[in-house]
């Protein structure tokens, strides 16, 4: 049976820096205690009228298809994993592909919040090995601006905009995504969440005054749940293939915070010096931290190097992936 295969990867990110400097200026804080509590330095917004998560995403694919020499009419499905779709209809994913020139073909979105990036790559590795497909493009994009209080200095310093595109296609050398797990917990729902703008509270006067668009993040409950099934599910994966820390090339964790990505490497015995991090550049970009972690070190990675990507969002989601990268 085919493995599925990332055979491309390219990212993007907006041109407008928002730099902890200028968040002293906005709220109550300053680089340092946000610099040692996160590890952010900067990160990346969107700017101008009427521009949503797809104009990122198409752009991610845009350069992903030119990458991987691909014909817009040789895509077989796209997935989108995204917190922050353009409209609650139509689906992210359907406006990508309009914009990039994909037609007639099968394209959803995925939310998952952080995860979402994770259980987009599981499911659309199931349709590679089953043969149903050949060419899968899978994205995970943000604009976490859109829904961030830049008023509330426990969340406006942790997130940015960005976008990530992987193009999957089959292996039958053993290189792709060997092994997943993707799980998830509804306790953990109040923790992470955008309270109003769904169906349970649709938007009003009153929603919008209490800030109830926003997100909101009780973060030492979060920090706690974090730590222990990124860590978890890391663990498990490697240990239902016999993997230790020394067979892993690369731990590609969530860009949430620099205290949990340390802490899960430590949990599972990955060397600091191989761990992929990002997170001083972009902050959180949700579904976008783990592709664009790997377009970012894209050049460092070689054929048959062990990955093991490892995620955890709002929800609560988690989940590892496992992969064998293949060129």
């Amino acid at each position: 049976m085919s493995k599925a295969a990332i055979t491309g990867i390219h990212g993007y990110v907006p041109d407008y820096i928002l730099t902890n400097a200028e968040l002293e200026r906005m709220v109550d804080t300053n680089d340092e205690w946000i610099t040692s509590r996160t590890g952010i330095k900067e990160r990346h917004i969107l700017k101008g009228e009427g521009l949503g998560s797809s104009h990122m995403g198409a752009k991610a694919v845009t350069g992903l298809l030119e990458k991987t020499n691909t014909r817009p009419e040789d895509v077989d499905l796209l997935i989108c994993a995204t917190t922050t779709p353009d409209y609650v209809f139509p689906g992210t994913a359907n406006l990508i592909c309009d914009m990039v020139g994909i037609r007639n073909i099968g394209s959803f979105d995925i939310q998952a919040a952080c995860s979402g990036f994770l259980y987009a790559l599981t499911i659309g590795s199931q349709f590679i090995e089953t043969g149903k497909y050949r060419k899968i493009i899978i994205v995970g994009v943000d604009k976490m601006s859109a829904i961030i209080d830049y008023t509330d200095r426990t969340t406006c310093v942790l997130f940015g905009d960005g976008a990530g595109a992987v193009m999957l296609e089959p292996n039958n050398e053993g290189y792709g995504v060997i092994d997943s797990v993707i799980k998830s917990d509804g306790v953990g729902q109040y923790h992470l969440f955008q309270k109003a703008g769904g169906s349970r509270y649709p938007p009003t006067h009153e929603t919008v005054e209490k800030h109830w668009h926003y997100v909101y993040q009780d973060g030492p409950a979060v920090f706690k749940f974090a730590v222990k099934n990124m860590a978890d599910v890391s663990a498990e994966v490697m240990e239902r293939n016999q993997l230790t820390g020394e067979d892993i090339a690369w731990l590609v964790p969530h860009q949430a915070n620099r205290r949990i990505i340390d802490a899960t490497a430590h949990r599972v015995g990955i060397d600091p010096g191989k761990v992929m991090i990002n997170i001083h550049k972009y902050g959180n970009t949700t579904a976008a931290t783990i592709p664009l972690c790997l377009y970012d070190y894209e050049s460092q990675l070689k054929k048959g190097d062990n990955l093991i990507l490892a995620a955890f969002g709002g929800g609560f989601t988690w989940g590892a992936v496992y992969v064998k990268w293949a060129y």
